[in-house]
Formats: structure tokens, C-alpha cells, sequence
């Protein structure tokens, strides 16, 4: 019996489709966001933190024009629906999660919102991705997804740079903070668990574009 054919060198990089690049850019816009973020843990830079709140939207930009180009080139990788999750979960998962703790939600209460933010879309998204075939129609469209779609977490992000706009970050964080118990808890880091929530509703559904 034959051999198999040996892979080409960069056989992973020649299967891209320019969708697929402009999905990883939104990968990149994501992870430069975190580090940004840690960047200004760090040492406080303005001009930092708020290139980190301006890649989230550019996150946004790539995502959606990433299906739009499959869509008129009529080209799709093989890769195109995990590569599209994954860097989901990184540009408006992990990204708005890092936002919050940057800005000071990092009582111990809000760690474990968070946490369960950061959970729920991931969740979302294999769920989307496990029972999309389900949901199509005759066509191969999917109809509408079940529980908000992750990019919605955009709307944390607004209200986040809302707070900084005016100086409300760390220990002057709208709404304050109260002790549960040994932990802290800063009552609008709360908008990230009803966000979560949603996501992973089984009952709403909002009809894809």
C-alpha cells in the first residue's frame, strides 16, 4: 500500500481563504486588547487602555465582514466556523472580562462573575456550533440563534468607556462596592452575569442577520 501524501510545508497557512484573515484579525484585535489591559495594570497609560477599548469594535468590524466576504467570494474553509469562534471568545469573551478587572472590578466576587461570564460564552458558542446543522433551513441558513450572539458584549464594553470617560474606574466605580461575606463586590460588574445569562438562554431566540 502506498504511503500517504507527505503535507506541504505550511499546508495550514495555504488553506486560508481571505475570510479566514480577516477572522484571525479579529483574534489579533482581541489579544492585543488583553495585553494592552495588562500593559496598563501595569503602569497606568491612558493612551493604552483606550487603544484597547478602540480594538474591540475593530474586533467587530473583522467578524462581520468575515461572513460577508465568504458570502461573495463563495469561498469557505474548512476551518472558517471554529477559526470564527475561538477568536469570538477571545475578542468579546476574555477581551470585555480583562476590560472589567482593568477597570476595577477585582473583588472576589467579581472574579467569579467574570469567570461565569467568560463560561457562559463559551458555552454559547459550542452550542451554536454543535446544533447549527439543526437550525438551518432548507437552504443551509441558519434562522436565529439561541440566546444572545457573544458580539453583544460590545455593550459592556460601551459603559465601561463610559465610566472612564469620566473618570469612574477602581474604587470610584458607579454603583460602589459592597462585602458578601470575606469578598468584595462591585454591584455593575452584575451587568456581566445578566450579558452571560443571556447568551445562554434556551428560550430567546433572535433572528440572524
Amino acid at each position: 500500500m502506498a504511503d500517504p501524501p507527505r503535507p506541504q510545508h505550511f499546508s495550514l497557512i495555504r488553506s486560508f481563504v481571505l475570510a479566514d484573515v480577516l477572522t484571525l484579525g479579529n483574534a489579533a484585535c482581541g489579544t492585543t486588547a488583553i495585553l494592552l489591559c495588562m500593559t496598563y495594570v501595569a503602569s497606568p497609560n491612558p493612551t493604552a487602555l483606550w487603544t484597547a477599548f478602540a480594538l474591540l469594535p475593530a474586533a467587530f468590524v473583522l467578524d462581520a465582514l468575515d461572513g460577508a466576504v465568504a458570502r461573495w467570494r463563495r469561498r469557505h474553509s474548512y476551518l472558517g466556523a471554529d477559526l470564527d469562534s475561538l477568536s469570538d471568545i477571545v475578542s468579546f469573551g476574555v477581551a470585555p472580562a480583562v476590560l472589567g478587572f482593568t477597570l476595577g472590578f477585582r473583588g472576589g466576587w467579581d472574579g467569579v462573575v467574570l469567570v461565569y461570564f467568560v463560561a457562559c460564552g463559551i458555552s454559547r458558542l459550542a452550542r451554536f456550533n454543535a446544533t447549527a446543522a439543526s437550525l438551518a433551513d432548507p437552504s443551509g441558513k441558519v434562522r436565529y440563534f439561541e440566546g444572545t450572539p457573544i458580539p453583544t458584549s460590545l455593550a459592556l464594553v460601551v459603559v465601561l468607556a463610559a465610566a472612564a470617560g469620566q473618570g469612574a474606574v477602581g474604587s470610584a466605580l458607579w454603583l460602589g462596592e459592597v462585602m458578601l461575606g470575606p469578598w468584595r463586590l462591585h454591584p455593575l460588574v452584575l451587568m456581566y452575569a445578566l450579558s452571560g445569562s443571556l447568551m445562554i438562554s434556551a428560550t430567546l431566540r433572535v433572528p440572524k442577520p
